[in-house]
Order: C-alpha cells, then structure tokens, then sequence
C-alpha cells in the first residue's frame, strides 16, 4: 500500500542545527510527492515528504501484531540525514524492524499513529496470513565433554605451573 508521511520542519533548537525534522502523520493511499508543502505556520511547515511503498510479508506477522496491539496502533518511518533536508527511507509496520534502525544511531525513527484505514487494511492481512507458532525449546547438541581438557593452557608450554605464571620481565 502506499503511504505518504508528512514531515514537520521547526527551528533548530541550537546553533549548529539550523532546522528539526520530525514525521508528524502518515496519508494512506497517497500519491506521489516529493516535499510538497501543505502548511505554513511562521516558521513551522508540514511538507509532504514523499510516498513509500508499505510491503508486509507473511512471515512477519507476528511483528505486525505487535505493531496493532500498541495503544494505539502504530507505524514506523526512518529518515536518514541528507544535504539539506533528510531523505525518507522506510515506512514500516514492523516494531523489530523499526529497532533494527535504531541500533545505527544515525537515522531518525519515529513511531506514528496509523490511520484507521492503514490499521484495518493490516489487521485483514494478518487476519488472513497469521499462523499462530507453538514455542519449542531448542535442545542442545550431545556433546561428549570428556574429550576436550579445559583448563589446561597454551599447549606449547610444558609445564602445567606455567600457564598461571605472570611473565618475568625481560633484562636489556
């Protein structure tokens, strides 16, 4: 589905950033756009940035339910920094997805409510495609630990004492 995200640009909070970009709202079925501005309030525009494409996969949707069962249910967008303005990355309905981006540090993520539209297009998604998975614990492998000598060292030192020995230190 196409989602159009609406970008707020204010006044930089300190010198050295001369403006702040923040994603306010998110516009289902959008068209194409490319930071078009819509308001204007002093200093203070609301531009649409641009629309994305919102893919969902069937295997992800137990990320997506984590997404609806937010209060309230929300979306995802990831700006990476650009020039003169940040460039829109990714809109997404996947909360690990969404950390996954975090994790770099360098891109703004920000959480936004989805529209009601957007929020019922992806509960019939996942209404249709989910299917529930039974935890299984994972069962270590049979390893016989009576082959492996721990504790032992460098190999290449003989002496059993000399593997806890600080070195002595050398004489020039």
């Amino acid at each position: 589905m196409p989602v159009g995200v609406v970008v707020r640009r204010r006044p930089g909070a300190t010198r050295w950033a001369k403006w702040s970009w923040r994603p306010v709202a998110l516009l289902p079925g959008a068209g194409p756009a490319e930071w078009k501005e819509l308001r204007r309030e002093g200093e203070v525009v609301d531009f649409h940035a641009g629309t994305l494409p919102l893919t969902v996969h069937r295997k992800e949707t137990g990320a997506y339910l984590e997404a609806l069962s937010a209060r309230p249910p929300s979306a995802f967008v990831v700006l990476r920094p650009g020039a003169e303005r940040p460039v829109l990355h990714l809109v997404t309905a996947s909360p690990f997805l969404a950390q996954d981006h975090l994790d770099a540090g360098d891109e703004i993520v920000e959480r936004l409510e989805m529209p009601p539209a957007l929020t019922a297009w992806l509960a019939d998604f996942v209404d249709r495609h989910h299917v529930e998975e039974r935890f299984r614990k994972r069962r270590r492998d049979e390893v016989d630990t009576e082959l492996v000598e721990d504790g032992r060292g460098d190999p290449r030192i003989r002496q059993a004492a000399d593997v806890y020995r600080s070195p002595a230190g050398r004489k020039r």
